[in-house]
Protein backbone atom coordinates (compact mmCIF):
# COMPACT_ATOMS: atom_id res chain seq x y z
CA UNK A 1 0.00 0.00 0.00
CA UNK A 2 1.27 3.28 -0.62
CA UNK A 3 1.24 6.45 1.10
CA UNK A 4 -1.14 8.20 -0.68
CA UNK A 5 -4.16 6.13 -1.22
CA UNK A 6 -7.58 6.58 -3.04
CA UNK A 7 -9.84 4.07 -3.03
CA UNK A 8 -13.41 4.36 -4.70
CA UNK A 9 -13.22 7.68 -4.96
CA UNK A 10 -16.92 9.15 -6.35
CA UNK A 11 -18.32 12.67 -7.18
CA UNK A 12 -21.53 13.77 -8.12
CA UNK A 13 -22.46 16.90 -8.96
CA UNK A 14 -26.35 18.42 -9.76
CA UNK A 15 -27.11 14.40 -9.64
CA UNK A 16 -24.65 14.43 -12.59
CA UNK A 17 -21.90 11.36 -11.64
CA UNK A 18 -18.47 13.34 -12.37
CA UNK A 19 -16.17 10.99 -10.94
CA UNK A 20 -16.67 7.10 -11.14
CA UNK A 21 -15.40 4.65 -8.55
CA UNK A 22 -11.40 6.17 -8.87
CA UNK A 23 -8.71 3.70 -7.11
CA UNK A 24 -4.90 4.33 -6.93
CA UNK A 25 -1.71 4.47 -4.42
CA UNK A 26 1.21 6.64 -4.90
CA UNK A 27 4.15 5.43 -3.33
CA UNK A 28 7.22 7.40 -1.74
CA UNK A 29 10.13 8.93 -3.62
CA UNK A 30 7.95 9.26 -6.78
CA UNK A 31 6.63 11.33 -9.46
CA UNK A 32 2.95 10.27 -11.05
CA UNK A 33 0.88 12.10 -13.19
CA UNK A 34 -2.41 11.98 -14.19
CA UNK A 35 -3.12 12.21 -17.83
CA UNK A 36 -7.03 12.31 -19.49
CA UNK A 37 -9.64 14.15 -21.77
CA UNK A 38 -10.24 18.04 -21.08
CA UNK A 39 -12.98 18.08 -18.71
CA UNK A 40 -13.00 14.69 -17.12
CA UNK A 41 -12.29 15.97 -13.62
CA UNK A 42 -8.81 15.88 -13.51
CA UNK A 43 -8.66 19.13 -11.03
CA UNK A 44 -11.26 18.54 -9.26
CA UNK A 45 -9.91 14.93 -8.15
CA UNK A 46 -6.49 16.65 -7.26
CA UNK A 47 -8.80 18.83 -5.12
CA UNK A 48 -10.66 16.55 -3.99
CA UNK A 49 -6.82 14.39 -2.65
CA UNK A 50 -5.71 18.14 -1.09
CA UNK A 51 -8.56 18.54 1.33
CA UNK A 52 -10.18 21.28 -0.95
CA UNK A 53 -13.51 19.51 -1.91
CA UNK A 54 -15.27 16.13 -0.25
CA UNK A 55 -15.96 13.35 -2.45
CA UNK A 56 -19.79 11.99 -2.56
CA UNK A 57 -18.06 8.66 -1.50
CA UNK A 58 -14.72 6.97 -1.41
CA UNK A 59 -11.93 8.18 0.42
CA UNK A 60 -8.21 9.44 0.27
CA UNK A 61 -5.75 8.53 3.48
CA UNK A 62 -2.11 9.87 3.48
CA UNK A 63 -0.18 7.27 5.79
CA UNK A 64 -3.80 5.56 6.57
CA UNK A 65 -5.49 8.83 8.14
CA UNK A 66 -8.12 10.25 5.79
CA UNK A 67 -8.12 13.47 4.37
CA UNK A 68 -10.71 15.51 5.14
CA UNK A 69 -9.09 18.60 5.00
CA UNK A 70 -6.02 20.49 3.70
CA UNK A 71 -2.89 19.20 6.02
CA UNK A 72 0.39 20.26 6.60
CA UNK A 73 2.44 17.37 5.12
CA UNK A 74 0.18 17.93 1.72
CA UNK A 75 1.11 21.21 -0.49
CA UNK A 76 -0.70 23.05 -3.61
CA UNK A 77 0.98 24.32 -6.75
CA UNK A 78 -1.79 25.70 -8.65
CA UNK A 79 -1.83 26.00 -12.40
CA UNK A 80 -2.30 29.96 -12.67
CA UNK A 81 0.24 30.76 -9.95
CA UNK A 82 -2.44 32.06 -7.39
CA UNK A 83 -0.63 34.96 -5.79
CA UNK A 84 -1.46 37.93 -4.17
CA UNK A 85 -0.64 41.07 -6.22
CA UNK A 86 -0.74 43.16 -3.16
CA UNK A 87 1.78 40.94 -1.17
CA UNK A 88 5.50 41.34 -2.30
CA UNK A 89 7.05 38.05 -3.66
CA UNK A 90 8.57 36.97 -0.54
CA UNK A 91 5.49 38.34 1.84
CA UNK A 92 3.79 35.55 -0.50
CA UNK A 93 5.76 33.21 0.07
CA UNK A 94 5.64 33.41 3.82
CA UNK A 95 1.71 32.93 3.31
CA UNK A 96 2.47 29.11 2.65
CA UNK A 97 4.06 29.78 6.80
CA UNK A 98 1.43 31.82 8.35
CA UNK A 99 -0.69 29.08 9.37
CA UNK A 100 2.03 27.30 11.75
CA UNK A 101 3.33 29.11 15.01
CA UNK A 102 6.81 30.22 13.87
CA UNK A 103 7.70 33.79 14.54
CA UNK A 104 8.50 36.70 12.11
CA UNK A 105 11.83 36.41 11.59
CA UNK A 106 12.26 32.83 11.07
CA UNK A 107 9.31 32.95 8.27
CA UNK A 108 11.23 35.89 6.40
CA UNK A 109 14.62 33.64 6.74
CA UNK A 110 12.99 30.87 5.32
CA UNK A 111 10.98 32.35 2.91
CA UNK A 112 14.10 34.53 1.67
CA UNK A 113 16.05 31.34 1.67
CA UNK A 114 13.58 29.49 -0.82
CA UNK A 115 13.72 32.56 -3.07
CA UNK A 116 17.43 32.30 -3.46
CA UNK A 117 17.03 28.72 -3.86
CA UNK A 118 14.45 29.25 -6.82
CA UNK A 119 16.58 31.66 -8.48
CA UNK A 120 15.05 35.16 -7.54
CA UNK A 121 17.36 36.61 -5.15
CA UNK A 122 17.06 40.19 -5.74
CA UNK A 123 12.71 40.27 -6.38
CA UNK A 124 12.28 39.13 -3.00
CA UNK A 125 11.01 42.96 -2.02
CA UNK A 126 9.48 43.39 -5.69
CA UNK A 127 5.49 42.95 -6.12
CA UNK A 128 4.45 39.65 -8.80
CA UNK A 129 3.10 41.97 -11.68
CA UNK A 130 7.28 43.08 -12.34
CA UNK A 131 7.77 38.94 -12.70
CA UNK A 132 7.53 36.59 -15.57
CA UNK A 133 5.10 33.88 -16.10
CA UNK A 134 8.18 31.65 -15.11
CA UNK A 135 9.31 33.53 -12.14
CA UNK A 136 5.75 33.48 -10.67
CA UNK A 137 5.46 29.97 -10.79
CA UNK A 138 8.86 29.90 -8.59
CA UNK A 139 7.09 31.85 -6.55
CA UNK A 140 4.22 29.72 -5.93
CA UNK A 141 6.16 26.54 -6.14
CA UNK A 142 8.50 28.06 -3.10
CA UNK A 143 5.19 28.81 -1.27
CA UNK A 144 3.98 25.53 -1.72
CA UNK A 145 7.46 24.03 -0.55
CA UNK A 146 7.46 26.58 2.50
CA UNK A 147 5.07 24.38 4.86
CA UNK A 148 7.94 21.17 4.23
CA UNK A 149 5.24 19.13 3.27
CA UNK A 150 6.04 15.43 2.28
CA UNK A 151 3.43 15.63 -1.15
CA UNK A 152 3.50 18.43 -3.50
CA UNK A 153 0.10 17.98 -6.00
CA UNK A 154 0.33 19.95 -9.18
CA UNK A 155 -2.32 21.25 -11.48
CA UNK A 156 -1.21 21.91 -14.87
CA UNK A 157 1.62 24.43 -13.62
CA UNK A 158 3.60 24.57 -16.62
CA UNK A 159 0.71 25.12 -19.00
CA UNK A 160 0.66 28.69 -18.56
CA UNK A 161 4.56 29.14 -19.68
CA UNK A 162 6.40 29.02 -23.07
CA UNK A 163 8.33 25.80 -23.41
CA UNK A 164 11.65 26.39 -23.19
CA UNK A 165 10.60 27.84 -19.22
CA UNK A 166 8.26 25.24 -18.63
CA UNK A 167 11.70 23.11 -19.72
CA UNK A 168 13.89 24.26 -17.42
CA UNK A 169 11.07 24.32 -14.28
CA UNK A 170 10.16 20.52 -15.02
CA UNK A 171 14.01 19.72 -14.62
CA UNK A 172 14.29 21.62 -11.40
CA UNK A 173 11.06 20.36 -10.18
CA UNK A 174 12.78 16.52 -10.95
CA UNK A 175 15.86 17.80 -8.90
CA UNK A 176 14.14 18.69 -5.82
CA UNK A 177 12.99 14.75 -5.61
CA UNK A 178 16.35 14.36 -4.94
CA UNK A 179 17.84 17.16 -2.81
CA UNK A 180 18.29 16.71 1.03
CA UNK A 181 16.95 20.36 1.43
CA UNK A 182 13.72 19.75 0.47
CA UNK A 183 11.24 17.63 2.44
CA UNK A 184 9.31 16.59 -0.66
CA UNK A 185 8.99 12.90 -1.60
CA UNK A 186 6.30 12.36 -3.97
CA UNK A 187 4.56 14.50 -6.54
CA UNK A 188 1.48 14.22 -8.63
CA UNK A 189 0.95 16.04 -10.77
CA UNK A 190 -2.09 16.44 -13.50
CA UNK A 191 -1.54 17.75 -16.85
CA UNK A 192 -2.70 17.45 -20.34
CA UNK A 193 0.71 17.32 -22.05
CA UNK A 194 1.55 13.77 -22.70
CA UNK A 195 5.04 14.53 -23.53
CA UNK A 196 5.70 16.16 -20.36
CA UNK A 197 4.17 13.14 -18.41
CA UNK A 198 6.56 10.90 -20.00
CA UNK A 199 9.59 13.52 -19.79
CA UNK A 200 8.72 13.38 -15.26
CA UNK A 201 6.89 10.73 -14.40
CA UNK A 202 8.04 7.50 -13.03
CA UNK A 203 4.31 6.37 -13.09
CA UNK A 204 1.10 7.78 -15.19
CA UNK A 205 -2.29 6.82 -14.59
CA UNK A 206 -4.69 7.67 -17.65
CA UNK A 207 -8.14 8.53 -16.94
CA UNK A 208 -11.40 8.42 -19.08
CA UNK A 209 -14.06 10.43 -20.27
CA UNK A 210 -16.84 11.12 -17.63
CA UNK A 211 -18.21 9.12 -15.42
CA UNK A 212 -14.29 9.07 -15.31
CA UNK A 213 -12.70 5.77 -14.55
CA UNK A 214 -9.31 4.68 -14.64
CA UNK A 215 -8.00 3.58 -17.76
CA UNK A 216 -5.17 2.24 -17.35
CA UNK A 217 -1.53 2.68 -14.90
CA UNK A 218 1.93 2.94 -16.61
CA UNK A 219 5.00 3.01 -15.40
CA UNK A 220 7.92 4.63 -17.12
CA UNK A 221 11.27 2.84 -16.47
CA UNK A 222 13.42 5.09 -18.22
CA UNK A 223 16.78 6.32 -16.67
CA UNK A 224 16.81 10.53 -16.05
CA UNK A 225 17.15 13.04 -17.96
CA UNK A 226 14.89 11.76 -20.69
CA UNK A 227 15.33 12.77 -24.10
CA UNK A 228 12.34 12.83 -25.83
CA UNK A 229 13.66 11.68 -29.63
CA UNK A 230 14.95 8.16 -28.21
CA UNK A 231 12.59 5.38 -29.94
CA UNK A 232 11.62 4.42 -26.13
CA UNK A 233 10.22 7.76 -25.53
CA UNK A 234 8.51 7.99 -28.46
CA UNK A 235 6.95 4.73 -27.72
CA UNK A 236 5.74 4.94 -24.35
CA UNK A 237 4.34 8.98 -25.68
CA UNK A 238 2.61 6.54 -28.75
CA UNK A 239 1.00 4.26 -26.31
CA UNK A 240 -0.43 6.67 -23.83
CA UNK A 241 -1.92 8.61 -26.74
CA UNK A 242 -3.58 5.06 -28.14
CA UNK A 243 -4.48 4.72 -24.61
CA UNK A 244 -6.23 8.07 -24.40
CA UNK A 245 -7.96 7.53 -27.61
CA UNK A 246 -9.51 3.88 -27.62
Amino acid sequence: MGILNINKMRLEIGGAQIIHNISFEVNKNSFVSVIGPSGCGKSTMLRIIAGLLPPTSGTVTYINKKITKPIKDISFVFQDFALLPWLTNMENVELGLSYFDMDEDKRRDSAHKLLIKFGLEGFENAYPNVLSGGMKQRVGIARAIAQEPSVLLMDEPFSSLDELTANTLRNDIRSMLNSKDIPVSLVLMVTHNVEEAVQMSDRIIVLSNKPTIVKEIKDIDMSYPRNRHTKEFIKNVDSLYLSLTK
